[in-house]
C-alpha cells in the first residue's frame, strides 16, 4: 500500500471536540456513504487513500483524500434550504484551505454508482486544479 501524504493530512486544522461525533458517524453507516466507501476504500479508486468522516476545522466531511486535497460530500435530503447556509459556509472554509469540494447527490450514489465513479475520475484526476 502506498504511504500516506502526511504533510497534506496533518496540516489541516483539527477540532478534537468532534472526535466522538466523527466516530459515531463512521459507525452509523449511512447507505450512500457505505456504497461509495466500497468503491474508494483502501486505494481501490486509482490507488488514492480516502478517509471517512474526516475532521477539518470545525467540520466533519464525508470523505477526504489528502493526496489530491479533495473533499467529497454526499448530499441527501437534509441538504435542503435550511442546510444551504451551513453548506456554503463550510465549503467556503474548505476552499479557503486550498481544498476542492465535490458534492454528489445521495440518489446518484444509490442509483448510478458507475456514473458517480466516472464523475470522480473526471473531477479528481481529469484536470489540473492544483
Amino acid at each position: 500500500m502506498k504511504k500516506r501524504n502526511s504533510e497534506n493530512y496533518h496540516e489541516l486544522p483539527f477540532n478534537p471536540a468532534l472526535a466522538d461525533r466523527a466516530k459515531q458517524l463512521r459507525q452509523a453507516r449511512n447507505l450512500s456513504e457505505v456504497l461509495l466507501w466500497q468503491q474508494i476504500k483502501r486505494g481501490q479508486f486509482k490507488g488514492l487513500d480516502f478517509d471517512r468522516q474526516k475532521i477539518i476545522g470545525d467540520y466533519i466531511v464525508d470523505f477526504y483524500c489528502a493526496e489530491k486535497r479533495v473533499v467529497i460530500e454526499i448530499d441527501g435530503i437534509t441538504h435542503d434550504e435550511q442546510k444551504a447556509d451551513y453548506d456554503e459556509k463550510r465549503d467556503k472554509f474548505l476552499v479557503g484551505l486550498g481544498l476542492k469540494v465535490i458534492h454528489i447527490p445521495d440518489k446518484d450514489v444509490k442509483k448510478k454508482i458507475s456514473d458517480v465513479i466516472m464523475l470522480l475520475e473526471k473531477e479528481i484526476l481529469g484536470g489540473d486544479f492544483f
